[in-house]
C-alpha cells in the first residue's frame, strides 16, 4: 500500500487476450465492432500490438487452454456455438510474430505443465526471448479440463494437490536449463581461435525426477532474461502456495478490493516463509470497463453491452466439474461441490455470498457481472485507487470487443491516470523484468537462482 505523503507509484497494465473467438465476456463477438472474429488473421493483432505499445501498457498477456471446458463425454456443441475458446491457435507461436514488430511491450504466453516437454519448452521461450530482446513471460498453468487431460494420453485431469506436484517438477527442470546449464560469459565467439563457445561454461543437468528424466545441455545459448517473467493465476490454497515459491507476478481475479487485499497479504507472508521478499511478487487484477464521457453514457453502453450477453456462454466457461468428470448442475449449491477445478472460485464465492446459499450458477453470474468497472474516466480512476489501496500492483485490462475496449480506455481512461500519477508516460528501457522490477534476471532468493554455477565441473585436486 503506498504511502500517502509519497507520490503515487504507477501501476502496471497488461492487455489480457486470447488466440480465439470469445475468451471473457461470452457473446460479445456478435457485435459489429468486435475484430475478436478476426483472431485467425496476425494482422488483428500486430495492430493491437501497435495500439497497446503506443498507450505504453506493459504487457500483452495471452491465456490459453488444452481442451474444451466441461464433461469430456457430453456433448460439447455449446462451446462450438458460442466460439468459446474453441477454435484457439497457440499463442506461443504468434509470440514470435509480434516480438518483430514491436520493442517495448511484453509478451507473455500460457502453457500448461503437460502440454509440453520441459526441455522443448524451454528451448521455445528461450528463442522468443532472443527475438524479442527479453520481452518474455510465461503464465504458469496447471490445467483444468479433462478434455485438455486427455488430448495428451491421460484418463482424466490430475488431482488438484498433485497437478502442483508435477508443476514444481516441471519448473525445476526449466530453472536448471535457463539457469544453470550456460555459465556467463560462455559464448566468447573467437574466430581466431576457432571457438564459438567455451566447453567449460556449459553444462549438462542431468535431472532425474519422478516424472522426467532430462540429460541436457540446454542448447540456446542464455537469452536476455535466461528464465522468462514467471506469471502464475491460481487462487486456491495449492496455487498461492505455489506462488509464493515461483512467481514474479500473480494474476488475481478477486470480487472486490477486500478479497484481493486477503489473498495479496496471504501469498506474500508464503513468500516470506519461502525465504523471498515481498516485493519479490507482483499482483495484477482482472478488470473489465466500461467507459461513458457521462454516467448516462457509460450506463447506456453499459445496457449495450448486455444485449449480447450470452449466458449460455457464461455458464459453459463457468462449468464445474465433479472428481468423475461430470459437470454439476448450475442448481447445485457450493457447498455440495467436490471439484478438481476452480477451486479459488468457489473459495471466494463461498465467503462472499453470505446472505443465501452459493450455488454453481453464481459463478456464471458472477464472472459476467463481478470485475468490471462502469463510468467515467475519473470515477474509473478513483475505483483503481481503491484497488492499488488493497494491494495490487497492476491490471489485467479484460475486453469486450477488440480492438475498441484497448483503444477506448487507451485514449479515454489513461490520460487522467497519467495526471494522477498512476500510469507510465514512457517505457523503462531494457527487458520486461527491468520495466517491472529494476533487474534483467531472477533475484537471488529465487528458487531458480540456486542452480547458477550448479552444474560446473570441480577440477579434481592432485
Amino acid at each position: 500500500m503506498p504511502d500517502s505523503n509519497s507520490a503515487p507509484t504507477p501501476l502496471h497494465f497488461n492487455a489480457f487476450v486470447m488466440n480465439t473467438n470469445s475468451h471473457i465476456h461470452h457473446g460479445q463477438w456478435r457485435r459489429e465492432d468486435a475484430h475478436q472474429t478476426e483472431f485467425t488473421d496476425v494482422d488483428t493483432w500486430v495492430n493491437l500490438a501497435k495500439i497497446l505499445e503506443a498507450a505504453k501498457f506493459d504487457a500483452m498477456f495471452f491465456a490459453d487452454v488444452s481442451g474444451h471446458y466441461g464433461d469430456s463425454d457430453a456433448d460439447y456443441s455449446v462451446y462450438l456455438n458460442e466460439g468459446l475458446q474453441i477454435p484457439s491457435n497457440d499463442p506461443t507461436v504468434l509470440l514470435g510474430a509480434l516480438a518483430v514488430v514491436t520493442e517495448n511491450i511484453g509478451l507473455a504466453t500460457t502453457s500448461n505443465v503437460f502440454q509440453s516437454h520441459p526441455f522443448q519448452f524451454a528451448r521455445q521461450i528461450s528463442t522468443l526471448d532472443h527475438i524479442s530482446k527479453g520481452r518474455i513471460a510465461w503464465n504458469i498453468v496447471t490445467g483444468m479440463q479433462d478434455n485438455g487431460s486427455r488430448n495428451y494420453g491421460m484418463p482424466r485431469l490430475t488431482e488438484h494437490s498433485e497437478r502442483y506436484r508435477w508443476a514444481d517438477e516441471y519448473v525445476d527442470v526449466t530453472y536448471k536449463l535457463w539457469e544453470g546449464s550456460w555459465d556467463e560469459g560462455a559464448v566468447i565467439n573467437d574466430r581466431a581461435g576457432s571457438r564459438y563457445s567455451d566447453p567449460a561454461k556449459v553444462h549438462k543437468i542431468y535431472h532425474q525426477g519422478e516424472r522426467y528424466s532430462v540429460e541436457g545441455p540446454h542448447l540456446p545459448s542464455p537469452s536476455p532474461q535466461r528464465t522468462p517473467v514467471l506469471f502464475q493465476a491460481g487462487s486456491s490454497v495449492s496455487g498461492r502456495d505455489f506462488a509464493s515459491r515461483n512467481a514474479e507476478a500473480v494474476f488475481l481475479g478477486a470480487p472486490n478490493p477486500e478479497v484481493a487485499k486477503a489473498q495479496i497479504e496471504d501469498t506474500r507472508a508464503r513468500a516470506v516463509e519461502a525465504g523471498r521478499a515481498p516485493e519479490d511478487i507482483k499482483f495484477f487484477q482482472g478488470l473489465s470497463f466500461i467507459i461513458g464521457d457521462t454516467e448516462e453514457e457509460a450506463q447506456r453502453k453499459l445496457k449495450e453491452a448486455e444485449e449480447f450477453v450470452s449466458l449460455d456462454g457464461y455458464l459453459a466457461h463457468a462449468a464445474l466439474v465433479d472428481p468423475d468428470g461430470r459437470v454439476y448442475p448450475p442448481e447445485t449449491p457450493l457447498k455440495d461441490v467436490q471439484t478438481n477445478t476452480r477451486r479459488g472460485f468457489t473459495e471466494w464465492a463461498s465467503k462472499t455470498i453470505t446472505d443465501r446459499e452459493p450455488l454453481v450458477a453464481d459463478i456464471a453470474w458472477r464472472s459476467n457481472r463481478s470485475n468490471r468497472i462502469v463510468g467515467t474516466p475519473e470515477q474509473i480512476a478513483d475505483q483503481l485507487e481503491a484497488w492499488q489501496a488493497a494491494g495490487i500492483d497492476g491490471v489485467n485490462v479484460v475486453n469486450w470487443v477488440i480492438p475498441g475496449s484497448f483503444q477506448e480506455f487507451a485514449e479515454k481512461v489513461l490520460p487522467v491516470l497519467r495526471d494522477r500519477g498512476l500510469a507510465q508516460r514512457e517505457y523503462t528501457p531494457g527487458t520486461l523484468r527491468q520495466k517491472l522490477f529494476g533487474r534483467d534476471r531472477l533475484p537471488a532468493t529465487h528458487p531458480g537462482a540456486r542452480y547458477r554455477g550448479a552444474f560446473a565441473q570441480v577440477p579434481a585436486t592432485v
